[in-house]
């Protein structure tokens, strides 16, 4: 199987020269467990690519190039080869993600620096273009002695209803938007506890959410009632260990089958797995293993293995994936990629 690979250039202090290309196993294996190797750049570029996204049609990807704080867009040219496709489309302060629509005619970038959220509109090509800022958050707890915070925006998700939903971290906010012909309308806030820092979403086929929490290291999950209304029901921490507590949470990704859960936890360089019960609606952390690098800053379900990167040891580990007990074993395979942060398949 082919990844792309985002990662950390130069200009913040990252050893990556661009979006690098992983191969597990075989170009053409249909799993991941094989052996690991890095094949160099699919596309030279700075300004840190620290997130990738596919396109739902088209043979193009997008970037989020966090230090230039912009959008790029890449078109492929080989079976391993990217180049760039028109210029890169100005975002907002640390951009550090871009999710693309499932029809492909736009995209969101979320800004960590400035909390900004950015939908662009996006040509027959793929070509990013006419950038247009939402309504800026407001910190659901201002006034109650932490007027000094800053938003953070950190991923953006699209909904089966149509709807956007989208994490600050900063002020512990989930926003709720329609896409509208001046860009996102606002339509909900769910403010969750204040410091547990929302970072990433996952759907669920069940119709819940699964927010996971940087700062408090849990997963909360989140039901959509009669009237529309998002609400949190349930929720669960990553790990029962106390020497965790200095840990912050990253990724979080769903099993094939929709029945776990997986989480990372930086410091103790950990992934938590957690049981989905049910309708979906409660959790149960199951167990917590090591990851196999350090740092783990991103992971993806390949079918039975889990792929992992390590953005401080430079490196991918390859965990196979117990499909009884969902329970990831000791890295199998591992191999070097510099400064990696994000994984992205592609055939």
């Amino acid at each position: 199987m082919r990844f792309l690979t985002g990662g950390y250039t130069a200009e913040m202090d990252g050893e990556a020269t661009g979006i690098g290309m992983l191969l597990a196993g075989a170009a053409d294996d249909r799993l991941a467990g094989g052996s690991l190797g890095f094949a160099g750049d699919a596309v030279r570029t700075g300004g840190s690519p620290s997130w990738i996204a596919a396109h739902p049609a088209l043979d193009v990807v997008y970037a989020a190039l966090e230090g230039d704080g912009a959008v790029q867009a890449f078109t492929r040219t080989g079976e391993a080869s990217f180049a760039r496709l028109g210029a890169p489309v100005p975002a907002g302060e640390l951009a550090c993600h871009v999710a693309v629509s499932p029809d492909g005619a736009s995209l969101v970038a979320s800004c960590w620096g400035d909390g900004q959220v950015v939908r662009m509109a996006l040509d027959a090509a793929g070509r990013p273009s006419s950038p247009q800022t939402a309504v800026a958050a407001v910190d659901p707890y201002a006034g109650f002695g932490v007027d000094d915070r800053t938003s953070h925006a950190h991923q953006t998700r699209f909904l089966r209803s149509g709807r956007i939903v989208t994490c600050d971290m900063g002020f512990d906010l989930l926003r709720f938007w329609r896409a509208g012909a001046r860009g996102l309308e606002a339509a909900e806030e769910l403010v969750l506890p204040m410091g547990t820092g929302p970072r990433h979403l996952q759907s669920h086929p069940s119709g819940h959410l699964y927010v996971i929490t940087e700062l408090s290291r849990e997963v909360f999950v989140l039901a959509e009632g009669p009237s529309g209304a998002w609400r949190v029901i349930s929720g669960v921490p990553l790990s029962a260990d106390p020497t965790t507590a200095g840990d912050t949470a990253a990724e979080l990704a769903v099993s094939r089958d929709g029945q776990f859960l997986y989480a990372g936890l930086r410091g103790s360089n950990t992934i938590s797995t957690l049981r989905v019960r049910g309708d979906g609606s409660s959790l149960d952390l199951v167990a917590q293993v090591d990851s196999g690098v350090d740092w783990p800053r991103h992971h993806v379900v390949a079918r039975d293995t889990l792929l992992v990167a390590g953005q401080h040891s430079n490196e991918v580990a390859s965990l196979t994936l117990d499909e009884r007990t969902g329970v990831p074993g000791r890295a199998r395979q591992r191999t070097a990629v510099p400064s990696p942060t994000c994984l992205l398949p592609v055939a």
